[in-house]
């Protein structure tokens, strides 16, 4: 039976595929029908959290099979637009096998970790066993489980200091700090593992992640964020009395670091053209995923300044830990590879939809409620 003599049928039970040839073949009341299909799903681990969320909506909206796992630590229910949320652990290997075989999981896409680079430094085991160790737990039950194809959320943080401040997929990786450490090993994993089985997959190391939904209905929910596009526009929004520029003495233009900050609607948009490359063939590989240019933290500022038209508050403090000058992103082979066309490389486009998601939360508090 080819994919052109299928049909979807829902049911409670979940997403079926019966011949279209056959109008009358339905799933018995007390049961899977002998002839139907399960149709094969998606499983999102950290899906309730800001770049997993969007991933999904985009999915669903595709009319993709799609399931949710997240633990809620960092995570929001109401983000989670049109698939089933299970609420678990991708560190619980019982509750992660049961998640695969329930939806026939046949890819993975893998969110679910802890990003804040200072909170690293200090406690580094914290981010060793949750991105590693809970990963390595994933992959052992996708392995068992025949999954096919696995995303993974993985930084640029990998890089470390690349030099120049452009980091390129085969720059080398020299992390300096636990959470760019720990984010490689799980690369690492998955590059054995791909090799020892039949799993392929994409690696995709984002760079500076901002922005929103530019429809309004996500968005980054959690008020005690760290990424700077979303602390200064809760400081735009009255949200916090002031905030901080950490150095303002690195060797980049204006003393203060440059990143490349890529929209998180096209960052979304690069998982779905990574999944159906690897549902045509495509081969394992990591690709960088910015805009390939950078601005620094007053250019930020200052468009944050022009879109709310308010003066901002800042306070200059020291460096922190772990922090690189400079980190932009060479990033031509995601558009070849994958055929990727950004959609929201503009600086603006970022800051005002942060903004506009910004007075949502202060609107409606009930979505940082769970």
């Amino acid at each position: 039976m080819t994919a052109g003599h299928l049909r979807r049928v829902q049911e409670t039970a979940g997403q079926w595929l019966a011949p279209e040839s056959d109008p009358t073949h339905r799933l018995p009341a007390g049961g899977i029908g002998t002839m139907a299909v399960m149709a094969e799903s998606i499983l999102v681990t950290g899906g309730a959290g800001y770049i997993g969320s969007h991933v999904v909506r985009q999915l669903v909206e595709r009319g993709e099979r799609v399931v949710v796992l997240d633990n809620l630590s960092t995570g929001y229910r109401s983000a989670v637009l049109g698939a089933p949320l299970v609420v678990g652990d991708t560190g619980d290997a019982q509750a992660v096998s049961r998640v695969l075989a329930e939806h026939n999981v046949g890819t993975v896409m893998h969110f679910a970790a802890h990003t804040i680079v200072p909170e690293s430094v200090s406690k580094p085991l914290k981010y060793y066993g949750n991105n590693t160790c809970a990963t390595r737990n994933l992959l052992e039950c996708c392995d068992r489980a025949g999954v096919k194809h696995f995303v993974f959320s993985s930084t640029a943080a990998v890089y470390g200091i690349p030099a120049e401040g452009l980091a390129r997929e085969e720059s080398p990786t020299a992390p300096i700090n636990p959470y760019g450490l720990s984010k490689l090993m799980s690369e690492w994993m998955l590059r054995d593992l791909a090799a020892a089985s039949a799993l392929r997959y994409v690696a995709l190391r984002y760079f500076n992640v901002a922005g929103s939904d530019p429809g309004g209905r996500l968005g980054h929910t959690a008020p005690t964020a760290t990424l700077l596009v979303k602390v200064a526009c809760q400081h735009a929004a009255g949200v916090r009395p002031a905030l901080q520029i950490f150095g303002t003495d690195y060797p980049t233009p204006d003393g203060t670091g440059v990143r490349d900050y890529i929209h998180v609607e096209d960052l979304a948009s690069a998982h779905l053209r990574a999944l159906d490359y690897l549902r045509n063939g495509g081969s394992s590989t990591t690709l960088n995923c910015g805009y390939g240019h950078g601005y620094s933290v007053r250019e930020v500022l200052r468009m944050v300044e022009r879109v709310s038209g308010k003066p901002l508050v800042i306070e200059e403090s020291p460096r922190r830990a772990g922090d690189p000058p400079s980190l932009v992103a060479h990033a031509e082979r995601i558009r070849a590879a994958l055929g990727w066309s950004p959609r929201f490389d503009d600086l603006e486009t970022i800051v005002r939809t942060q903004l506009e998601w910004e007075y949502r939360l202060q609107r409606e508090p009930s979505l940082q409620r769970n």
